[in-house]
């Protein structure tokens, strides 16, 4: 079995990257590990936590029949998001809405490559990020398209033959300070979702 053993340390975000304000970025290090359990019997759910701590953040239900996921805090149990596929676009498309209902990213995926625009609904402020690299090999980055700047590093673990008989998938996400782990987990799960669908 191959595990994943690296830390990589982000240079702060130039500008902060989010919706969910509890839940930026503040530490040096900030790493999310995302387990997928393909086996539950709501479909595909995610346990998202801290690699530093070990501590679950985010628990991510998803439908049995339907592609929605439903992500809520680990501690409080309080909604957070809900994640969707949208079938009435060209591209394949998800949007990611609040506990009000209100849109708050949206991501378009063609081929390989993916763009999330992340809108605050405070504030109006929109923030485009881009995938570079891959998302189908062992890992990729997120830039924040306005100044360049890697907000986030995907690696996928290398399955073993447990996770490959179950489908399941692990990666870690390396996020830089001032960014939102929250949206960050969401658009790792459309990624992989578009992992899902490609193979």
């Amino acid at each position: 079995m191959t595990t994943m053993t690296s830390r990589t340390m982000l240079p702060p975000a130039r500008q902060k990257i989010g919706v969910f304000g509890n839940y930026l970025a503040q530490q040096e290090f900030n790493t999310l590990v995302l387990k997928e359990k393909v086996m539950s019997l709501s479909g595909d759910s995610f346990d998202i936590r801290m690699k530093e701590t070990g501590q679950s953040i985010i628990k991510v239900q998803g439908e049995l029949i339907g592609s929605k996921k439903t992500a809520t805090d680990s501690e409080s149990g309080q909604h957070l998001w809900t994640l969707g596929r949208e079938y009435m676009h060209l591209h394949t498309t998800y949007t990611l809405k609040d506990a009000r209902g209100a849109t708050v990213m949206e991501v378009q995926i063609l081929g390989a490559k993916a763009t999330a625009t992340i809108t605050n609904p405070a504030t109006g402020k929109t923030t485009v990020l881009k995938l570079k690299g891959n998302f189908l090999d062992t890992s990729s980055e997120i830039v924040d398209e306005s100044t360049g700047t890697v907000v986030a590093m995907i690696r996928r673990k290398l399955l073993n033959s447990g996770e490959l008989l179950f489908g399941q998938q692990t990666y870690e996400v390396s996020v830089a300070p001032g960014v939102d782990l929250a949206l960050i987990s969401a658009l790792c799960i459309c990624l992989d979702e578009m992992k899902n669908e490609s193979s």
